[in-house]
């Protein structure tokens, strides 16, 4: 298979991860009712999460937008993870969670995307070790798959940045935000009654 081919895999996940966070999201309540200090320190917590993913998927794309299927990255946020686009879209998910006031969704939000990753990600390395060989091998050697590591910083001294990548990149991480709107009418839906509370969450 190659890289487009994972790149289809990828977005078929994802939107299957999506669609069961929203599910979980429209009939969970969380313990501390919406005006709760409580209830609004974990929305905030969330939200400072999707800001992290916003700005961290906008900075990751200057180096990667463009040339995935051309170029093997390990500069910038690509010397501290293999995957910095996957790990800041992690911190997303779990921030969409936590909009409903939840820390339990937001862990389960966070883990949805975790697992959905992995899946893709063991998919892709197989595809740049056949296409890049021992220098992609050297990469995964030294470099985490997730989780950055700040001594192992890079960069290089000129970057050719491609904008209209790097905007639908951008783009793209914005959606995070719907989730503040979304967990806010789910709410207001269920005050109504309209929709059930299936399981009730701290």
């Amino acid at each position: 298979m190659d890289l487009q081919g994972v790149q289809t895999i990828r977005n078929v996940v994802l939107l299957a991860a999506f669609a069961v966070a929203i599910l979980l999201v429209a009939v969970i309540r969380p313990v501390y009712p919406g005006g709760h200090a409580v209830h609004e320190l974990i929305e905030w917590i969330g939200l400072v999460l999707i800001v992290i993913c916003v700005l961290g998927r906008s900075w990751s794309s200057l180096y990667i937008a463009g040339r995935k299927n051309s170029a093997l990255q390990i500069h910038g946020s690509y010397s501290l993870c293999r995957n910095p686009l996957y790990f800041f879209a992690i911190l997303g998910s779990a921030g969409m969670g936590l909009q409903t006031g939840s820390i339990v969704l937001g862990l389960i939000c966070g883990a949805i995307a975790a697992v959905a990753f992995f899946y893709v990600v063991t998919r892709e390395e197989h595809v740049f070790a056949k296409k890049h060989g021992k220098t992609y091998r050297d990469y995964v050697a030294k470099v985490p798959r997730f989780i950055p590591r700040s001594d192992l910083w890079r960069d290089d001294k000129t970057l050719k940045i491609r904008a209209p990548s790097v905007l639908t990149i951008f783009i793209d991480a914005m959606i995070f935000l719907l989730s503040v709107p979304i967990a806010e009418g789910f709410r207001y839906l269920r005050e109504l009654g309209m929709i059930p509370t299936l399981l009730v969450l701290p």
